[in-house]
């Protein structure tokens, strides 16, 4: 799958572009937002969001993303797909989404997992397994998806064609409605991606990218969380902060005008 190339801008700057325009959104949507609850349902009475993610019924499944498989990825700069995967843990951490981490031999050449997940998301589970590529294939791993009680997987790791696939098809043979990050994982190759995606299409597995998990949990600006989730944008975006400081700057100059 072709990827754009990651930004020349670095990660902390674009952090701090949006960060100094988050007063821009706290001033138009802070007073609404201390007084609206987030929904309990992601279904709203015009029938929206009938097809999106539900964050009460979801759960992040990040697969060895490991220290010796990133150096073998090539569909993706590895830049990229670790701030997309921070992203994630960092989204499961605002909206309260459970997260299990696993890794099918961490003491070997593949190495350990990026420790990035568990700094983001604390509250994530690990699962070590006994060496199976297929994390469908532990039984401590099942176990612990299926005591989170939801039945939606979002799942990330590396290799795509590996690590995501076996358990993402055997999941939804299982009756779990799953979902591929595809940018948030990577293959050793472009190749290996194009089949993978042609697999997880014909298994029934819903191919997504970071930015559109982002967008489909955050729904609307009207919530507590505007302002934590605007930053978020810069990590799968990391142009959107050029956005949100043109937007301070023509708000500031239409302020001089009048």
């Amino acid at each position: 799958m072709k990827q754009a190339s990651p930004s020349t801008l670095p990660r902390k700057i674009a952090q701090g572009l949006v960060a100094l325009a988050i007063g821009v959104f706290s001033s138009h949507l802070g007073a609404v937002a201390q007084t609206a609850a987030t929904p309990s349902s992601s279904v709203l009475p015009t029938g929206g969001g009938q097809m999106l993610l539900d964050t009460n019924d979801s759960v992040i499944l990040l697969l060895d993303h490991q220290a010796g498989l990133l150096q073998t990825v090539k569909d993706i700069s590895i830049a990229e797909l670790r701030s997309n995967t921070v992203m994630l843990a960092r989204l499961a951490t605002l909206l309260k989404i459970p997260v299990i981490t696993s890794a099918s031999e961490p003491n070997g050449p593949n190495g350990p997992l990026m420790p990035e997940i568990h700094e983001y998301a604390p509250h994530a589970v690990y699962v070590p397994r006994k060496g199976e590529v297929n994390a469908w294939d532990n039984a401590d791993f099942v176990a612990a998806v299926r005591a989170t009680g939801r039945k939606t997987l979002i799942i990330a790791g590396v290799w795509t064609s590996v690590c995501v696939m076996f358990p993402a098809l055997d999941a939804k043979a299982a009756g779990f409605k799953v979902y591929a990050v595809l940018d948030a994982s990577g293959d050793p190759g472009e190749l290996a991606s194009r089949t993978t995606l042609a697999r997880f299409v014909q298994g029934g597995v819903i191919p997504t990218s970071t930015n559109a998990v982002l967008s489909e949990t955050h729904r609307t600006w009207n919530r507590p969380e505007a302002a934590e989730l605007a930053k978020l944008y810069a990590l799968v975006a990391p142009n959107y902060a050029a956005v949100v400081e043109s937007y301070q700057k023509a708000q500031q100059a239409a302020k001089l005008a009048n």
